[in-house]
């Protein structure tokens, strides 16, 4: 079962960024070429039915699974990425932390009216920048298809936040 395998690759990090939290660093993953394929086609076979246009990944780690999905699917891949880092005329949103505020940004015309949109990360937290990702989505009128996340910390709750803008919420494991 896949879960399984990816709990083996995933790897425990004490204290980081800052004492008393277990970062789960999925960059272990990437030494192994059958299970990123096997990721890709996991999660292609769970969103395939959503009708998707694009899928767009958040910054940075949700591009590594988020390309190669939309690859996978013969879709557009769209970044997200934190502000000032896109070239070009870009819609940004801001959203709250825990411990401040961050803002994100896309290309402007990148996504079309009316388009499915799939948003991807590599973990699920408390949902806040995938709420944010989404809210990019709507101003650009386009529909949140879905969201799809490797690692889910379902302790956090996150999945509870996001469903205001989608009831499609995947994750290959949750801890």
């Amino acid at each position: 079962m896949i879960s399984n395998r990816l709990k083996n690759a995933i790897r425990d990090v004490p204290d980081f960024p800052k004492p008393g939290i277990i970062f789960k660093d999925i960059t272990p993953i990437l030494l192994d070429p059958q299970l990123t394929r096997n990721i890709v086609d996991e999660m292609a076979n769970h969103v395939k039915l959503l009708n998707l246009d694009a899928i767009v990944g958040i910054e940075s780690r949700g591009f590594w699974f988020g390309i190669m999905l939309a690859n996978k699917l013969n879709i557009p891949f769209i970044p997200i990425r934190k502000k000032g880092k896109l070239p070009y005329k870009t819609v940004s949103y801001s959203y709250n932390l825990e411990y401040g505020s961050a803002e994100i940004e896309m290309h402007k015309d990148e996504i079309k009216k009316d388009w499915n949109v799939l948003i991807h990360d590599d973990l699920l937290a408390t949902g806040g920048t995938a709420c944010a990702a989404a809210e990019l989505i709507k101003m650009q009128n386009a529909n949140v298809a879905g969201f799809s996340f490797v690692v889910d910390l379902t302790f956090l709750n996150g999945s509870e936040t996001l469903k205001k803008y989608s009831k499609n919420i995947f994750n290959l494991v949750g801890y």
